[in-house]
């Protein structure tokens, strides 16, 4: 799926980063969603690699990075700690400076990036996803009987993790496959990629606390930035036919987070990458080469 990319390993202060990088041009970080690994990229990625140095890393705890211990708060799963994980990945590969965009937790990971470390970040691009603290404050009925997961991932372990581990290709089937496009998105080689993650179970009990830190420790760092926005220009892109369509004003949402945003809904539903990745590419490609 990445044949001419090359594959990398580094080592942070926290934890080993895994990934591909390929490409010339502006460097791109991507980062991907849950419960998946850096492959959902590899509709856009090859086509991106024409014009972008491209970068696409599993986050800690998911596909081939480290599973580092946690704690009770959770915080080596703070979107803070992953955040830092990148920013040092980017240095290693030689990126002082990038264009960011990542998906579903990737784009949770990718505003904390751009929060923390905003001199790095020269444009954001976030794809299915508003700010997690303003989704949680408007929390409806909709919306959790739509985001289950965002509530009994965060349950204390194990219970969620056995849970998974007793069938982990039904629940991922399960997850991925109950939205409005079903299974459609998903190529054999990426879902074979998928299956074999989740069938860690240090994988699944990372992604666990990857949630309960976003129910916590992540909502604390977020409520300490509010009123501060992001400086950098701003993209969201979500499914017409999801979620975030569905329950939230994304773009009002974002303009409470950053001051220059703009972005659309797609046709597709939460896995846009996978499911309309012409359109995606094309998306990405004007909004970061615009002005350059």
């Amino acid at each position: 799926m990445f044949e001419d990319f090359s594959a990398f390993r580094v080592k942070t202060e926290g934890a080993e980063i895994a990934g591909v990088t390929g490409g010339s041009g502006p460097p791109l970080l991507l980062l991907h969603g849950y419960p998946q690994t850096h492959v959902m990229w590899h509709k856009v990625a090859p086509v991106l690699a024409q014009d972008f140095t491209i970068v696409a890393a599993d986050l800690r705890g998911y596909g081939a990075s480290s599973k580092p211990l946690t704690d009770t708060d959770h915080m080596p799963y703070s979107k803070r700690e992953m955040a830092s994980d990148m920013v040092q990945v980017m240095q290693d590969l030689g990126h002082d400076t990038f264009f960011l965009c990542g998906h579903d937790r990737g784009g949770r990971v990718s505003h904390r990036m751009a929060v923390d470390h905003g001199a790095r970040v020269r444009k954001l691009a976030v794809l299915d996803i508003a700010p997690t603290r303003e989704m949680y404050r408007n929390t409806t009925e909709a919306f959790a009987r739509a985001y289950w997961h965002w509530f009994w991932l965060t349950l204390p372990a194990p219970l969620p993790e056995n849970m998974i581990n007793a069938d982990a290709e039904a629940f991922l089937t399960y997850k991925c496959g109950h939205g409005a496009a079903g299974m459609a998105p998903f190529s054999d080689e990426a879902w074979q990629a998928y299956l074999a993650a989740i069938r860690n179970p240090a994988t699944v009990h990372a992604m666990c606390e990857d949630y309960r830190a976003a129910a916590g420790i992540d909502l604390d760092h977020d409520d300490a930035d509010a009123g501060r926005k992001l400086d950098m220009p701003l993209l969201a892109l979500w499914g017409a036919h999801g979620v975030i369509e569905r329950c939230f004003d994304c773009l009002a949402l974002w303009r409470r987070r950053a001051t220059d945003v703009r972005g659309r809904a797609l046709p597709g539903g939460h896995y846009l990458a996978e499911e309309c990745p012409e359109l995606v590419r094309a998306e990405l490609k004007s909004f970061f080469l615009e002005g350059s």
